[in-house]
């Protein structure tokens, strides 16, 4: 679904360009001796994990991170004592040589704050629960007791404005979406417009005080509101006459492995494709210092970007940026219209294709019960170039062949062929079923354009070779859309002689970045020397998990652990996860303590969390159904509810 011609002009742009690639030009803020913003490369940063008050433990845990390539430590202080306790930490890291600028985290205690920011070069305040509190009420405000409200934050939060200004120290202004408070879920409900307007609200008064030394960030969990709202800032900070203030970067909670790579590259490289951010942060429920390459890895695409082949200009972009709308297409089989986006596989550096050469692709034969086993991770298609294949295929796969080798299979059932636009065009003989046209931007004529449209057996496959790939296939979606051609798209992107780490990263932010905005009807990843087939089939499904357009396992929103964390974050994970892991579309939130519990959780079907030493709180959606549950028990009690929920199966 796309906006209308008038909407269209009414969206305000939140980049410098769709197409070309330009950073957002933001104003610089001095962090110690670090600055951010402005001119300076993209930083990397990461938190530490170690309890706050374990001053050695803290310091060389910082090391760690710092040789790793962080380039500010935060450091949670929940109270007092912590923030107390930066200054030792800080003082033992200048006395070893290491001048990292350190950010202080911190939620509810404005008292902490105050202190740290005599400490520190930087601190982070939530807007949710700096001076709110979160009960999950509905409460009807007229303008004048909002405005009130309004007044009783500006008297809590100038005290740390003011100490800000007189020792020269940063502040990090960061709405999570979980932690919206129920002020403003009253006034705005849970949307990217309430954690702008959140965040808003306490930089109003940084500019009444003439404090710009502001950092500002909108991270969710769930990566189609983390990348509306942070499009919603920009646009709001422009429209509003506020500084062009720097982002800070990053998905809440994103979980671990592979899945918490692909779903922070979902997030955050969306927005670095268009040139936003100007420090990013890799929220993965591992040690801090594993953070580090994935954030290197994802912003130095970015260094020799702008030197990307030109793209020619959209005068028109018809996608709302701020709101998820599917483009509409037409079904053609199994693809397009209402169906979930489809995965196609690549076997074409195969030679010989046998039955368990499908076991990667989520296809397993079983030779005495002479039947197929299909995984959730199964292909739909797997694209075969020459090869024949002389066996029966499963019923829930399509086979696709170059367009001379169709010619001599044709007849075999669920087999379709690939054309380039220039075959397509020429008028070859197709498949009265399904066909596949490839095309480039520059393929996308007035003659393709006007075929394609008649074409009901027709599937589109965007290709590019443009270094900035993503805006060129961008560009291409909106020629289609303004051209009124719903002829339903499959995404293709080629890699080459990437790590296994790098191919996820990269295909993550390329694909999802337009799967975000609602475009695409299936993805095709074609990589060479990149990593196994069946990592490279995984890889497809998790991108199209992170982006929540199709949902093939369990969702984990797990987030990083943190000197608050009360148990052990990683072990917890793993253990839930080996039991839950066969739930298919459930999303299980698994938080270290209430700082980053019922709120940050808000998507998950159930939680998990942290409510004291030993003790877990159990929530089904965001209603607290055991408390205290002693550790050693809570997963069988979370797993009771499950299963009292009625979503519990048996694993096979």
């Amino acid at each position: 679904m796309s906006i209308s011609a008038t909407e269209i002009q009414s969206v305000k742009n939140y980049c410098n360009s769709h197409v070309q690639y330009s950073r957002r030009k933001s104003l610089e803020v001095k962090i110690g001796e670090v600055p951010l913003g402005g001119h300076h490369p993209i930083r990397v940063q990461s938190m530490t994990t170690i309890d706050t008050m374990d001053t050695i433990g803290t310091v060389e845990q910082s090391i760690r991170m710092i040789e790793a390539g962080c380039e500010y430590v935060r450091i949670t202080a929940p109270s007092i004592k912590e923030a107390q306790n930066l200054a030792n930490i800080k003082e033992e890291l200048r006395k070893r040589g290491y001048h990292t600028p350190l950010v202080a985290d911190i939620h509810f205690t404005p008292n902490a704050a105050e202190l740290a920011a005599r400490i520190v070069e930087k601190v982070r305040v939530n807007p949710g629960n700096y001076a709110d509190k979160k009960k999950f009420e509905h409460i009807e405000y007229t303008e004048n007791t909002y405005q009130a409200e309004l007044e009783r934050i500006r008297d809590r939060f100038t005290p740390l404005v003011k100490i800000c200004k007189e020792y020269g120290t940063a502040m990090r202004i960061g709405t999570n979406h979980g932690s919206l408070s129920d002020r403003i879920m009253s006034r705005y409900g849970d949307t990217p417009l309430g954690m702008v307007e959140s965040a808003l609200e306490f930089l109003r008064i940084c500019e009444d005080l003439n404090f710009y030394n502001i950092v500002l960030s909108m991270k969710a969990s769930n990566t189609q509101v983390m990348v509306q709202a942070y499009r919603l800032l920009v646009q709001k900070l422009d429209e509003e006459g506020f500084q062009p203030y720097p982002l800070h970067l990053g998905v809440t909670e994103a979980g671990d492995g592979e899945d918490g790579r692909i779903k922070s590259s979902v997030g955050i490289g969306t927005l670095l494709e268009d040139g936003l951010g100007d420090t990013v942060r890799v929220s993965l429920t591992e040690e801090p210092e594993f953070e580090m390459p994935v954030g290197r890895e994802l912003v130095s695409r970015y260094h020799s970007r702008s030197a990307h082949t030109f793209i020619p200009q959209m005068y028109n972009y018809p996608v709302n940026p701020y709101q998820y709308n599917k483009r509409t297409s037409r079904q053609v089989q199994n693809i397009g219209g209402d169906q979930v986006p489809r995965v196609i596989a690549d076997y074409t550096h195969r030679k010989d294709i046998s039955p368990a050469s499908l076991f990667a692709l989520g296809y397993q034969y079983s030779v005495p019960l002479d039947k197929w086993n299909i995984a959730d991770m199964a292909c739909d298609y797997v694209f075969v170039g020459d090869a024949k294949i002389d066996f029966e295929i499963p019923g829930t796969l399509g086979i696709i062949c170059d367009y001379k080798t169709w010619f001599e299979v044709k007849e075999r059932p669920r087999t379709f062929p690939i054309l380039t636009a220039a075959q397509y065009l020429d008028g070859a003989e197709t498949s009265h079923e399904l066909n596949f046209v490839e095309s480039y931007l520059t393929d996308l004529n007035t003659e393709l354009l006007e075929k394609l449209k008649k074409d009901l057996t027709a599937v589109l496959v965007i290709k590019t070779n443009n270094m900035h790939g993503m805006a060129e296939q961008r560009r291409l979606f909106a020629e289609l859309m303004l051209s009124h051609c719903d002829i339903p798209v499959i995404i293709s992107r080629k890699y080459e002689n990437l790590s296994k780490d790098q191919l996820q990263l990269h295909a993550a932010t390329d694909m999802g970045a337009l799967l975000i905005d609602g475009l695409g009807d299936g993805v095709f990843i074609v990589a060479r020397n990149c990593g196994s087939d069946k990592m490279i089939n995984e890889t497809a499904f998790n991108i199209l998990q992170a982006t929540r357009t199709r949902i093939s396992k369990t969702e984990y929103i797990s987030c990083p652990s943190c000197g608050r964390t009360l148990f052990d974050l990683q072990e917890t994970t793993g253990m839930i996860r080996s039991r839950t892991s066969h739930l298919k579309g459930v999303k299980i939130g698994i938080m270290g303590c209430i700082v980053n519990g019922p709120g940050e959780m808000a998507d998950a079907d159930y939680g998990y969390v942290g409510s004291g030493r030993g003790k877990i709180t159990l929530y089904k959606g965001k209603e607290v159904i055991k408390k205290s549950v002693p550790s050693d028990n809570a997963v069988d009690e979370l797993i009771e509810i499950i299963r009292e929920d009625g979503k519990w199966i048996e694993p096979v």
